[in-house]
């Protein structure tokens, strides 16, 4: 199995694993390893204007550049670069892009998480 397809597979067993939180919580929720390989539940789908979690998750692009308002950004990628050296939660706040144009704010509370030796963020999301 090549690297994309291991992360693919990862990201599927970790939704899987976690999907009762992604389909109760009241909060918006994604999982990122990689700019590529990303879920997230349908709240935060919506809260961004995409029609599904697998549009969302097929999005390409950097990260940051792609969801997060450009003053946003530092936020996003320090508070990621703590969960993965230091393995500590944040919130942050977050104005994050939508699909047609303009901006949600939103509360963001960040967590680190290890999936069969992989670390991973968690992320919810309050609008």
């Amino acid at each position: 199995m090549d690297t994309h397809q291991h992360h693919q597979d990862i990201i599927d067993r970790v939704s899987e694993q976690l999907k009762d939180v992604l389909g109760s919580s009241e909060q918006g929720i994604y999982i990122y390893l990689d700019d590529v390989h990303k879920a997230c539940n349908k709240k935060f789908a919506s809260l961004l204007g995409y029609a599904s979690p697998k549009e969302w998750a097929q999005t390409e692009g950097n990260f940051p550049d792609r969801f997060a308002d450009h003053g946003s950004q530092e936020a996003l990628v320090s508070a990621y670069g703590k969960a993965m050296e230091r393995m500590v939660a944040s919130t942050i706040k977050i104005s994050w892009k939508k699909k047609a144009g303009g901006t949600v704010e939103t509360i963001v509370i960040l967590v680190p998480i290890e999936f069969e030796g992989h670390l991973l963020a968690l992320h919810f999301v309050t609008d």
